[in-house]
């Protein structure tokens, strides 16, 4: 169970440091025009680049706090806030008309329900 839960934090950390990166650092209207970013062309440039820093947080906070053994419980803290976060975003692919990246968020909402989940029990 302990390397399931190291795998799914690990998956989600990685996907977290993509997004991140990518709306911290890529330019808003390169964004915009890529599958999936349709939605940062109504969105102020300081929300975009402010979810790009709460993703690299998250990417972070999935693995760091177990790796140092630094406040553990952050792990489950920050899946917590990954759930949130993803239905955020399917709230906006749906409000967008990416309806068919509501699945995919949905798959990683449920990876980090599972870590949350697990990191609490353990």
């Amino acid at each position: 169970m302990d390397l399931a839960l190291w795998i799914a934090a690990g998956t989600l950390a990685l996907v977290a440091l993509a997004g991140g990166v990518s709306k911290a650092f890529v330019p808003q209207a390169k964004l915009a025009a890529a599958r999936g970013g349709e939605w940062t062309a109504d969105a102020q440039p300081w929300f975009v680049k402010g979810l790009g820093v709460l993703e690299l947080l998250a990417a972070a906070g999935l693995v760091l706090p177990a790796v140092t053994g630094v406040a553990p419980v952050l792990v489950p803290v920050t899946a917590v806030c990954w759930v949130l976060l993803m239905i955020g975003a399917m709230i906006t692919h749906v409000r967008h008309g990416s309806a068919n990246l509501v699945v995919l968020n949905l798959a990683y909402l449920a990876v980090a329900a599972f870590v949350a989940w697990g990191r609490f029990a353990a």
